[in-house]
């Protein structure tokens, strides 16, 4: 009598535990839908921000991610993917674009918006996720790490203003972050790579791919502790 009672209690019990678990999964779902919503929107939030930063007359931003996925903007670059377009108008008339990025970097996939104005010349970047080292590549994306503390000039900051024909090399053209040299040339070259990729949508080019372009700072590799070191 005893083993039917404990077996009835561990059965009233599971079933108790499986309506809490049930309960619980519900209260997830709920939560997800309410968030997802607000996600969703601050994240449209803060890109409009980006493209009104990056392009400061533009009245109105239009999403051109099927020029991208068909081709008709293409990466010159096989280690740069590009995985959405964004179309800028003045009255009318196209200003610029920006293009939301992904290269591989020191701690893995690196995303960037890179702004492009129809003269060719970068309009601003903005680095939007990256896993590399506190302290050193991720200073990349810092506001308060500064290449020319003189001219309060940042690392992604230097780049606004430079033509997309430009080297976009660190060491010459462009100042890299101190002991991160593979994240100073991940971001270099996406930036690059945007640059290139929209001056010939602008001019109703389609460039080729350069493979010699993906040889390179790919992710894995470990950013120095040690300043002058490629890392």
């Amino acid at each position: 009598m005893s083993e039917k009672r404990g077996v009835g209690e561990m059965l009233k019990l599971g079933f108790i535990l499986a309506l809490f678990a049930a309960a619980a999964c519900s209260a997830l779902a709920l939560v997800y839908q309410a968030t997802s919503g607000i996600i969703a929107q601050h994240g449209q939030e803060d890109l409009e921000a980006a493209l009104g930063e990056f392009f400061p007359g533009g009245d109105s931003f239009a999403d051109i991610g099927e020029a991208v996925q068909t081709g008709i903007i293409k990466s010159p670059d096989p280690s740069v993917i590009f995985e959405d377009a964004y179309e800028v108008r003045q009255n009318g008339r196209i200003t610029g674009a920006a293009l939301r990025v992904v290269r591989g970097s020191y701690g893995g996939p690196l995303r960037a918006l890179v702004g492009v104005g129809a003269d060719g010349r970068i309009t601003g970047v903005r680095i939007l996720e990256h896993k590399d080292t506190p302290g050193l590549g991720a200073n990349a994306a810092s506001p308060s790490y500064y290449v020319d503390k003189a001219a309060n000039l940042t690392f992604y900051g230097q780049f606004t203003g430079k033509l997309s024909s430009d080297p976009f090399e660190p060491k010459e053209d462009v100042i890299a972050v101190t002991a991160s040299t593979i994240t100073s040339a991940a971001v270099a070259r996406a930036v690059r790579a945007a640059g290139r990729a929209l001056a010939a949508y602008f001019a109703g080019e389609t460039l080729e791919t350069d493979a010699g372009s993906a040889a390179s700072t790919g992710g894995g590799q470990k950013d120095s502790p040690v300043k002058g070191n490629a890392g």
